[in-house]
Order: C-alpha cells, then sequence, then structure tokens
C-alpha cells in the first residue's frame, strides 16, 4: 500500500516541518501520563496470559455495559486485532461487506486472503453518511461473514448515531454475518460516545487500541471484543498463531493507563477540541478547502472546494517542498487526490497554526 512507503516513518520526520498527516493524539512519554509504575521492577518478564493482562482487560471490560474481562483479547495494537478479526473469519472465496474510505487493514486483508469483497462506498456530498439500506442490499443472509465499519470513521472523523448502530447490529444478527466495529476513536468523540458495539450483541466484534486515543502507539496494546466464544476462540487461535502472547510489559504498563482513565483522558480530549476550534476557524476563513466536520478522533477528510481541475502531485509537492507541510493524500484512502486526510492532534499547536496556513499558502496556486 501507498500509505507504508509513503509514512512519515519512511519519509524521516527531519523531513517535515509541519506533520498533519498523523491520525493520533501527540506521542506521549510515561512521566506526561502520572501513572503509578513503580512496581514494574518486579514484573516476571515471562510469556504472559495468551488473553493478555488481566488488568488491562478488566480496565478494557469497564468500559462497556456487561463485558467481562474473559470478553476481552489484547492484541499488539488495533491493527493485530483486525488483522485476527479477518484471518479468523474469513477464507477464500468467502464473503464480506467493507465499507471505504477505511483503514486500509480492514481492505487489504480480505483481499490477500481471497475473500469476495463487496464495497460500500461513503461520499463526502452525502457528508459521509453511512446508509444502512445499501449495506443490506450486498449483504446475503447465510453467506455474508463479515460487515466491517468504522465509528469515529477514519479518515473522515464523522459517526452514524445510535440508531444506525442497532440497526448494523440488526442486519448481522438477522444475516448471520458478524459485525466488526473498528472503535480506535471513540475515546474522542467530541459528543456523547455511542456505546461500545460489542455489548450489544454477541455478533459483534469491538476494536480499540492504546494509540490513537491516548499517544502510545510504541506500547503496541489495542484489543479485540466480543462475547460470542466461538468466534473469540478463533480471534485467540489467530493471536496465537501471529505472536503467541503480548509484550508482558507494555500490557502491564496499558493496564494501569486505562485503569486511570477519568484521570488521563479529559485533558487530551480537551486539547483535542481546542485543536478542531484551531481548524474551524482557519476553515471559516479560507474557501480552497471544505470537509465534514468531524464528530470523533483527530482527523477529518478534506477536499478542494468546487470543480476547477487541481494538479495534485505539484500541490503535494510544493506543499512539502516550499511549506514544510505534510498531509495523507487521498490515494492512502482509495479515492481521488483532490482529498486529503488532515490530523490535528499530533503536531504542536504551532506546528498546526504553522501547517494550515502552508495548506492555504498552496493550495491558492494548485487549481491549474
Amino acid at each position: 500500500m501507498p500509505i507504508e512507503v509513503e509514512s512519515p516513518e519512511q519519509l524521516g520526520y527531519d523531513t517535515i516541518t509541519n506533520n498533519l498527516s498523523e491520525s493520533s493524539v501527540a506521542d506521549r512519554r510515561l512521566s506526561d501520563l502520572g501513572v503509578d509504575l513503580s512496581d514494574l521492577d518486579d514484573l516476571l518478564l515471562c510469556y504472559g496470559d495468551h488473553l493478555g493482562d488481566p488488568l488491562l482487560r478488566a480496565a478494557v471490560a469497564a468500559g462497556g455495559d456487561g463485558l467481562r474481562p474473559e470478553d476481552v483479547l489484547v492484541t499488539p495494537g488495533a491493527a493485530a486485532a483486525l488483522f485476527a478479526t479477518a484471518t479468523s473469519l474469513l477464507e477464500p472465496g468467502d464473503h464480506a461487506v467493507v465499507v471505504r474510505t477505511n483503514y486500509a487493514t480492514n481492505l487489504e486483508t480480505p483481499r490477500a486472503i481471497g475473500a469476495d469483497l463487496d464495497i460500500v462506498d461513503v461520499a463526502f456530498d452525502d457528508r459521509w453518511r453511512l446508509d444502512v439500506a445499501r449495506i443490506a442490499d450486498r449483504v446475503q443472509a447465510g453467506v455474508t461473514r463479515l460487515i466491517s465499519v468504522t465509528c469515529p470513521h477514519n479518515p473522515t472523523g464523522t459517526m452514524f448515531d445510535v440508531a444506525t448502530l442497532h440497526a448494523l447490529v440488526e442486519l448481522a444478527e438477522r444475516s448471520g454475518a458478524v459485525l466488526l466495529v473498528d472503535e480506535t476513536y471513540r475515546d474522542l468523540t467530541h459528543g456523547t460516545p455511542l456505546p461500545v458495539a460489542a455489548t450489544l450483541s454477541p455478533r459483534v466484534i469491538s476494536v480499540a487500541s492504546m494509540s490513537k486515543a491516548y499517544g502510545l502507539p510504541g506500547l503496541r496494546v489495542g484489543w479485540a471484543v466480543c462475547r460470542d466464544a466461538a468466534v473469540a476462540e478463533g480471534l485467540l487461535a489467530a493471536k496465537e498463531q501471529m505472536v503467541i502472547c503480548g509484550a508482558t510489559i507494555d500490557e502491564a504498563i496499558a493496564g494501569r493507563v486505562l485503569a486511570d482513565r477519568d484521570r488521563v483522558l479529559p485533558p487530551i480530549l480537551d486539547d483535542v477540541r481546542a485543536r478542531l476550534a484551531i481548524v474551524r476557524e482557519w476553515m471559516a476563513g479560507q474557501s480552497t478547502f471544505e470537509w465534514i466536520e468531524p464528530d470523533g478522533g483527530v482527523v477529518g477528510l478534506m477536499r478542494f472546494a468546487g470543480s476547477a481541475p487541481v494538479d495534485a502531485a505539484a500541490f503535494y509537492e510544493t506543499l512539502l517542498s516550499t511549506h514544510g507541510t505534510y498531509v495523507g493524500p487521498g490515494h492512502w484512502f482509495e479515492v481521488d487526490d483532490r482529498h486529503f486526510r488532515l490530523g490535528y492532534g499530533w503536531p504542536t499547536v504551532a506546528e498546526l497554526r504553522a501547517g494550515l496556513a502552508g495548506l492555504s499558502k498552496a493550495g491558492l496556486d494548485a487549481p491549474n
């Protein structure tokens, strides 16, 4: 995937002054979080519980009504949970319905398996709205194995409402499919979060992590939540084939942070919402770009306003080489390069403002 070879890590962070391509809050040091880790000197670095650290699983379960720690499988990041979901549920020729745009793993892993993939595209002109009826039209009762959605959505930051979530759950139950809800940004919802989808039905898998909302991607800790014993057993088997178990120290640290989420998360949310206000103000003062304002997360999918031709390659080149600013081009998400993902949670506020100014300057020169 182009997103891999074009990632900031591959380009080199020293080549980017204003990095507006990242999809998480700012990376944090452990000292930033104020969590007591004094007992970790005595942590035995053995093979850990294959399901994951018990304290961490209990903290995840505490985030959803009626969840138990045994409903939680800890994985090396959300990406591994998504990979385990696809590989445990799909075989070559199996049918899956995936909403696009989407995180690349949710598209590429089913394709690599050889699944029969039905794509349901969401569109800017529909305000990225998820139409359950269109998904239902693609679902084949007794045949479709997987329905894959994200909420809050990556890369648009938009959300569906609770009625839509219930309709998706009912569709999965009616058809016999498993509903995968990638909830990586749920803890960064700007309004009231939806319930953890897995609390609504055993036919649902909820996936999230410590990376995007907590700024701890270096821990490589994510999880899948599922209340169906057979599906959960398949997820565990897939994890064991990949990594046996997670990193003991990573999971121990993550468990302490997540158990303290009521203290750790509010200042992160306050900062994210303040940054969104900066972008909102910038958007109101320019007319080159447009977006549907995000409901959650730290990203939004922008596009050039109007229908005038745009030399997208020249725009991205000028944006980086002249203005030191980097964004995620549309082809990362299988849309055209008139679109780009803007990440506003990772850079410093000064870098965010400078990057937005660079976008304004580069955007004015982009139309042919």
